[in-house]
């Protein structure tokens, strides 16, 4: 995935200005796909130059007015065009599953903490897509195509966080039967 097809996504749901459209990230697609609002703001204007999006007509930008973003025909086209596109899975890359594979040649010291932190942390993101889940898709409710797809991805954010505190549980429980002066 990359960053204009999020920003062309999020602007296709709601044509938004810069502000809103960063607001919008840190509360949904940021939680897969993140950026800063430096790099939106960057894009923003990228895909406009590539004629891709446009501010909406009428709304000049005058110091304290927002200019709100919507995709052009070519946006969406565009956006098809990747939603086709076969794409390999990526490699997995993350510190802590190195720091505990260099751990195995330095020693753990300190590690078996950094696990119970980042399993604190995994359950603090297990609650947060637990509550939008409850809140953005209650039992019983009838759900559009659009909404069905972007519940499988939230499904998939919690499949992810209970794979990770299952793992991470595991993880904790073998440093500590390494013993004392091991954590």
């Amino acid at each position: 995935m990359s960053l204009p097809h999020a920003i062309l996504t999020a602007l296709l749901e709601r044509p938004s200005s810069g502000l809103e459209l960063t607001r919008r990230f840190d509360r949904s697609i940021g939680y897969f796909w993140s950026a800063t609002h430096q790099q939106i703001y960057r894009e923003l204007g990228r895909l406009e130059e590539a004629r891709l999006i446009r501010a909406l007509p009428g709304e000049v930008p005058v110091r304290g007015r927002r200019k709100e973003y919507e995709v052009l025909p070519a946006g969406s086209a565009e956006l098809a065009r990747w939603v086709d596109e076969r794409q390999d899975p990526k490699p997995q890359r993350d510190a802590l599953l190195l720091r505990i594979r260099a751990a195995a040649v330095v020693g753990p010291q300190g590690l078996g903490a950094e696990l119970r932190r980042h399993l604190e942390l995994h359950r603090g993101q297990l609650a947060t897509y637990e509550a939008i889940e409850a809140k953005d898709f209650p039992p019983g409710r009838d759900s559009a195509a659009e909404d069905r797809l972007r519940r499988l991805v939230l499904r998939g954010g919690i499949a992810l966080e209970t794979f990770w505190l299952a793992w991470l549980a595991e993880a904790v429980t073998e440093v500590e039967e390494m013993g004392p002066g091991r954590d």
